[in-house]
């Protein structure tokens, strides 16, 4: 492997960006050096994303130091907009880690606890309910219907997260015995938003605000609701037609928080991984809970699913897809090292080119 050509690799770097994210990781206190990147090659990895096309924020992160950032291409294509480490991307199901950890954050308050059964929260649900528990929903095993079979194949209006529970209500019935069994449910997600909502006595929206995305730093973070608040350097969703980009931002299912609405960037993201290395928001009990192999899947590289996490060996990782965004991050942390991609197009998906990039470390931490 070759040395990487360092005067390139630190041009490419946002100004500044080694001092703000290198004391992330310890709190302040003096981090390992950076290592630099083994291989030039990432950019090439990165081609299609670059240009006047939609395009791809790209973080590596290892003992809390970027040892590679860039921006590839457009996050606004209609006028040429450029991404930086501080454009904001809906994340789309990579939000349902901070889901997950808004429920810890209330069972380490003791306003509820994880066996609670659904139905103390969310009473209007069917008998089918009765033994689904917040535990069933963190760890997609409650067996609820996916609400997006449930709505009218002619559905344009937005639904939000009270919407799946309506919807859910009308349904007397599981795919399985809760707790048997995995089914990924984005359904499970959604409902648990809304417990978040009831058992803090705040929306959802500001719990997320004031319990997570501010004491960590996250100043940009925001689970968006259109008319309520504005996304800050916000890239646009975008998918192929023809050979063409068009804009594709929102859909009907856009507006469910619980599942998929955070938008947050490179930058907040770091600080968000940073976290979980210590217990500024999360106690360590919690986190073992979180990272736990809480259910076994049969999907690719998820052998186990915890909260909010897929699970594979060393790995904790989890992808976001919806449409015009395609996001994931990975993470070892028994290496300190993650990567971040997040892009504002409908593929493909960035979970492969993920692996490539983090090979290019590990082979080097071994």
């Amino acid at each position: 492997m070759q040395p990487p050509d360092r005067r390139r690799y630190r041009s490419r770097l946002v100004a500044g960006s080694l001092v703000w994210l290198g004391l992330l990781a310890t709190g302040g206190a003096t981090a390992a050096p950076a290592l630099s990147p083994p291989d030039p090659g990432i950019d090439a990895l990165l081609r299609r994303y670059d240009g006047q096309v939609p395009g791809a924020a790209v973080l590596v992160l290892h003992d809390g130091q970027p040892v590679f950032q860039r921006g590839y291409g457009l996050a606004v294509v209609e006028d040429h907009t450029a991404v930086t480490a501080r454009t904001n991307f809906r994340l789309a199901s990579v939000s349902k880690q901070f889901t997950a950890a808004a429920v810890l954050l209330l069972a380490e308050d003791g306003a509820l606890h994880l066996d609670d059964p659904l139905k103390r929260w969310l009473p209007s649900l069917p008998a089918a309910a009765d033994a689904i528990t917040l535990r069933h929903l963190l760890s997609h095993s409650g067996g609820l219907l996916d609400y997006e079979d449930l709505m009218p194949a002619t559905a344009t209006a937005q639904v939000h997260d009270i919407d799946v529970l309506h919807l859910l209500e009308a349904q007397d019935r599981t795919l399985f015995a809760p707790g048997s069994q995995y089914r990924y449910s984005n359904s499970g997600y959604a409902l648990l938003a809304l417990v978040v909502a009831k058992a803090s006595g705040q929306d959802f929206a500001t719990f997320l605000r004031t319990r997570i995305f501010q004491p960590l730093g996250m100043r940009d973070t925001v689970a968006h609701q259109d008319g309520v608040d504005d996304v800050a350097r916000r890239a646009y969703g975008y998918s192929a037609f023809d050979g063409r980009w068009q804009r594709t931002d929102q859909s009907p299912t856009s507006a469910v928080l619980g599942d998929g609405g955070i938008y947050s960037s490179l930058e907040d993201l770091a600080r968000w991984d940073a976290a979980l290395y210590d217990q500024r928001l999360l106690t360590t009990a919690s986190l073992r809970q979180a990272f736990a192999p809480a259910t076994r899947t049969n999907e690719p590289d998820v052998p186990f699913y915890g909260f909010g996490w897929r699970l594979n060996g060393d790995a904790q990782w989890h992808s976001g897809e919806s449409i015009g965004f395609r996001n994931v991050i990975l993470r070892y942390p028994r290496q300190h090292l993650t990567v971040i991609i997040l892009t504002n197009r409908d593929g493909p998906e960035p979970y492969p080119l993920a692996l490539q990039i983090a090979q290019r470390w590990l082979d080097t931490l071994q």
